[in-house]
């Protein structure tokens, strides 16, 4: 259990390491070409989110050893509540981009949690690795 309460620890810095630091050369890019953050549509600024979160993500997960079914699963768990947001903000069911965008990142702590549990020998051991032969 320690382990798989670790590897969501770890995902969880990655996320919030992927935003803080390619968050910053986004926006130097964005600079670069004319525009910034708040000029983004809500849409492509949800999608650059779940973006820079699931780049760091998927790299700690492969160098821990985790294979590309792992790492699509994990990178699902971010863009589903993506476009789930995305489509409820389409929808007018809710258009607050606030409120969304913590919905969509409790969405995406749950799914991976899901996901984690869907597939526990993964996650249970320190890499994937062990896990196959354990």
């Amino acid at each position: 259990m320690k382990h798989f309460i670790r590897h969501y620890v770890e995902m969880v810095i990655a996320m919030f390491a992927g935003m803080a630091v390619l968050g910053l050369p986004a926006g130097w890019l964005m600079s670069a070409i004319g525009t910034s953050w708040g000029e983004l549509s809500p849409e492509l600024m949800f999608l650059s989110m779940a973006t820079t979160m699931t780049i760091p993500m998927v790299g700690w997960m492969a160098y821990r050893g985790h294979g590309l079914r792992a790492n699509a699963e994990m990178s699902a768990s971010m863009f589903v509540p993506t476009f789930a947001v995305i489509g409820v903000m389409w929808a007018c069911a809710l258009t607050d981009t606030g409120a969304l965008m913590v919905i969509e990142h409790v969405a995406m702590l749950l799914c991976m949690a899901g996901v984690m549990l869907l597939r526990p020998a993964e996650y249970m051991h320190h890499g994937a690795v062990e896990a196959v032969t354990a």
